[in-house]
């Protein structure tokens, strides 16, 4: 078998455009007054909406997509987000541009659940590692891309330019892959829809230690990547400040395409989650000792990297049916979407009650508990 890696790139881009289903309102979120005077604090829905239906329906989307297979799932969700980006693109009024969030949350979901299933499965054994890292990055370089295009096309020629890009871009990856993509031979029972059923695979996927095992690695991950991202550049010497944290995520990148794919060919994804975790938690140890040190900021963003691509490559290794892959990877946007969400008031609470000391405690206690929950899951695999 035979990696193809023009249709993997082009999955990518599929989650490159599912990230810039949040990116697009994070990175314009300051320009946003200008389109809805009276909205006040409503604003901030506009942005968390897309994760709120993550919270409440991931582990469903990996559900339905099972059911009505993954190549359709994928199509559908590309043309749902474009249609959602191009009624935002007239600036409707705010209840109708939170009502397109919600859908455009459906459709970010489908997206990242049936895309890591479809790479999986498509990927020849010995690039699976690879090619799921890949995958890994899709968040980071999509929100690099916005900032550095996406807000100067909204400043230049107002936010409708960017959320007409977003959908001609949604539209040409959807024709693209709908004469590339063929759908994969079923495999196994197809999941039954049904509320019941729907509580049931909670249980499920919760109880596996198979299925579940990514998803709780990533809730950690999640949680303290986002907090420290957020609340570490008012504590960073000014000097400093914008290099560190261009450097952050660009690091962490670097290092899940390079050793992160190199640890990924003699040891299994769990193993190098694990050893991610193992050193964030010593870098902030570092970060205790040394305050902000610059290096310190870059050992952690390193180590992180090692969690970040192994997470999505633990996926198949772990589970080898596209229908319990499915269930994986809806479970990890759902534990994903909890991190995001909670990590950044809870540190930002921390940091208030506690003051700096707070976030290397916080932070260093999250990536063990990670590393913890980790090697028990193992041994109960064992």
């Amino acid at each position: 078998m035979r990696t193809p890696w023009g249709l993997i790139l082009l999955l990518w881009g599929a989650g490159l455009g599912a990230a810039a289903q949040y990116g697009k309102m994070s990175v314009i979120f300051d320009l946003l007054p200008q389109a809805y005077p009276q909205a006040g604090p409503a604003l901030g829905w506009i942005v968390s909406l897309v994760g709120f239906v993550g919270i409440l329906f991931g582990v469903v989307a990996g559900l339905v997509v099972a059911r009505i297979r993954y190549r359709r799932a994928l199509l559908v969700a590309l043309w749902v987000g474009a249609a959602m980006s191009l009624v935002q693109a007239a600036l409707p009024p705010l209840p109708w541009m939170l009502l397109t969030r919600i859908v455009e949350g459906a459709s970010h979901l489908a997206i990242v659940v049936a895309v890591p299933t479809l790479i999986a499965q498509l990927s020849a054994p010995k690039d699976r590692g690879l090619t799921l890292t890949i995958w890994g990055t899709f968040f980071g370089v999509s929100f690099a891309i916005l900032a550095f295009a996406g807000r100067p096309l909204a400043l230049n020629l107002g936010l409708s330019a960017l959320f007409l890009a977003h959908a001609v871009y949604l539209v040409a990856i959807a024709l693209t892959l709908g004469t590339r993509l063929r759908a994969l031979p079923v495999e196994g029972a197809q999941p039954v829809l049904s509320l019941p059923q729907i509580l049931r695979d909670h249980i499920v996927i919760y109880r596996s230690a198979y299925i579940s095992a990514p998803a709780i690695g990533w809730l950690f991950y999640t949680f303290s990547f986002v907090s420290i991202l957020t609340v570490l550049p008012p504590y960073l010497d000014p000097a400093d400040r914008a290099a560190v944290m261009t450097a952050m995520p660009l690091t962490s990148i670097a290092v899940s395409m390079t050793i992160g794919v190199l640890l990924l060919r003699h040891l299994t994804a769990v193993r190098v989650v694990e050893m991610g975790f193992a050193l964030s938690a010593l870098a902030m140890v570092w970060l205790l000792l040394t305050p902000a040190a610059p290096l310190a900021c870059l050992a952690l963003a390193a180590a992180m990297g090692l969690i970040q691509g192994a997470s999505f490559a633990a996926v198949p290794q772990l589970n080898d049916q596209p229908a319990q892959q499915a269930r994986a990877n809806g479970a990890m946007a759902q534990m994903g979407n909890i991190g995001n969400t909670l990590g950044t008031p809870v540190m930002a609470y921390a940091l208030v009650a506690k003051g700096y000391t707070a976030l290397p405690l916080l932070g260093g206690g999250a990536f063990l508990l990670g590393l913890v929950l980790h090697l028990l899951l193992g041994r109960l695999r064992r």
